[in-house]
């Protein structure tokens, strides 16, 4: 991905315009979610949440206590980007 694309994949996010509905407190969490499900940009979005460990709010479908928890299991991992957005085989 070069730097270009990754500055401007919030563009092609399912949830642009929709940042006040993202951050929402407790059962809200799930129809947050839902949002990002079928979302072109997910992994990405996970990623930049996952990598700049961002505290609040749904990324890439994943609620800020599912990420904390990802981060404690998989310390290892120093680049999420590296890791979830490869391209595939079909596209190289």
């Amino acid at each position: 991905m070069t730097i270009l694309e990754s500055e401007h994949w919030t563009l092609k996010a399912r949830c642009r315009g929709m940042q006040d509905q993202l951050f929402p407190d407790g059962a809200d969490q799930k129809r947050a979610r839902a949002v990002c499900a079928g979302c072109p940009v997910r992994s990405q979005c996970l990623a930049e949440a996952l990598d700049n460990r961002i505290e609040w709010g749904v990324w890439g479908g994943m609620t800020e206590r599912e990420r904390r928890q990802l981060l404690r299991q998989r310390a290892d991992i120093t680049s999420w980007q590296s890791v979830l957005c490869q391209p595939s085989p079909a596209n190289l």
